[in-house]
């Protein structure tokens, strides 16, 4: 039997407790370990680094830093230092701040100002938690922080203006990994978390992130939402129907999720775009694609098959019936839907499967969206290249480059 499965803390919690130290540093000139309070109510503790330099951080050495652990969560972040530095400013320093400044301020905590560093990326699109501009610390984080040294002044008694910084190093290395990029939070990485705590395998984590690209989407004055579910669609958009990089939602696994996200921000059309690989398994109606909720791929490409062959009349028909048991028999041992597609291209059906097949699609989508949104579908081969479409795919097209 396997161990479960352990919890970390989030990018915030750790930004915290670096914050606490550096003012613990900072105004008591003492070191040990520290005790945080979590979004979600608990404590934890940690046991920084102090004193340490930061290149391009300024101020000398009067950082702290905590190591992240993401625990069992494959956080590209884990095991990366999160620094943290408390600096006394002046009144007139701490206002220009709050003027000039691509931080933030609360009425809660008045004389403190929480800035970014090195390696936290600015937010560059509407439709984050964190306005055009400022640094990408998302507000659960911007209070951890803000308490954690609140605490600290209060226990010191110290009612001077401090400004706070926080930074990750390596940060804008990591982002390129991440989805912020595509997000338009640029030059780093963000600093998140809701409850303090990090969930392994947290597939709830990565549908907030695909829901909120489709709200930014939307909130950008798209009309009709471009979904794939990952780099084999992105590739085949921009090669086979002109689709830049990075104008699709990637949605993984999460087809119907996705689709009802779309419906709920308002969207009245969608176009998906997949490998036949994932969409065979949603043309017999699987919201999620991800193997350990069933398969069913060679049994829909032996469906689809048989449809097409029905479908076929006069000469077509004859040959294709004249070997029609050998083929279905090689379709239906088929290692791969690919291996499928080549016997089918060999008798000239490949491209009438394929677009049943984003027929079937095209309806389960508008079922799931409660026939509140328009549906347009493209299945493709990336081996074979070939590809099928529902009935209306090109006017969508034209629809998103508003030549329609």
């Amino acid at each position: 039997m396997g161990r479960e499965l352990q919890s970390g803390y989030t990018t915030g919690t750790c930004a915290s407790a670096a914050a606490m130290a550096a003012a613990v540093f900072v105004l008591e000139g003492s070191t040990g370990d520290v005790c945080v309070r979590l979004a979600n109510k608990a404590t934890a503790a940690f046991t920084p680094e102090y004193g340490v330099c930061l290149a391009g951080g300024g101020k000398g050495g009067s950082w702290c830093r905590v190591k992240k652990d993401a625990g069992d969560d494959p956080d590209v972040t884990d095991g990366v230092w999160v620094y943290a530095g408390v600096f006394p400013v002046s009144q007139e320093g701490f206002e220009k701040l709050c003027r000039e400044g691509a931080g933030y301020v609360s009425a809660e905590y008045p004389r403190l100002y929480l800035n970014g560093g090195p390696g936290i990326g600015i937010v560059q699109k509407e439709g984050l938690s964190c306005p055009v501009g400022h640094y990408a610390i998302n507000p659960v984080p911007q209070k951890m922080i803000l308490q954690a040294v609140s605490e600290v002044c209060k226990r010191k008694g110290c009612e001077g203006y401090m400004e706070i910084r926080v930074a990750i190093p390596d940060g804008a290395l990591l982002a390129e990994k991440t989805f912020n990029p595509r997000m338009g939070i640029r030059g780093g990485i963000s600093v998140l978390g809701t409850t303090g705590v990090v969930e392994p395998m947290s597939e709830r984590a990565l549908m907030e992130t695909i829901r909120l690209d489709i709200r930014m989407k939307r909130m950008a004055g798209e009309e009709v939402l471009l979904l794939t579910p990952g780099n084999y669609g992105e590739v085949f958009l921009e090669e086979r129907l002109g689709v830049p990089l990075g104008e699709a939602v990637k949605c993984s696994n999460f087809i119907r999720d996705s689709v009802v996200s779309a419906e709920k921000e308002g969207f009245k059309r969608l176009l998906l775009v997949g490998h036949i690989g994932k969409l065979a398994k949603v043309a017999r109606g699987a919201g999620n694609t991800h193997s350990r909720y069933g398969d069913g791929r060679m049994e829909m490409m032996g469906q689809l098959f048989k449809e097409a062959g029905q479908c076929l009349c006069g000469a077509d028909k004859t040959e294709v019936c004249c070997n029609y048991t050998e083929l279905a028999e090689k379709i239906g041992n088929a290692n791969t839907t690919e291996e499928a597609v080549g016997w089918l291209k060999e008798c000239g059906l490949a491209e009438r499967v394929l677009s049943l097949a984003a027929g079937k699609v095209k309806g389960q989508v508008e079922c799931w969206a409660g026939g509140r949104l328009e549906a347009e579908v493209a299945v493709f081969s990336s081996v074979h290249r070939v590809m099928g479409e529902s009935g209306r795919l090109r006017d969508f097209l034209q629809m998103r480059k508003g030549e329609a």
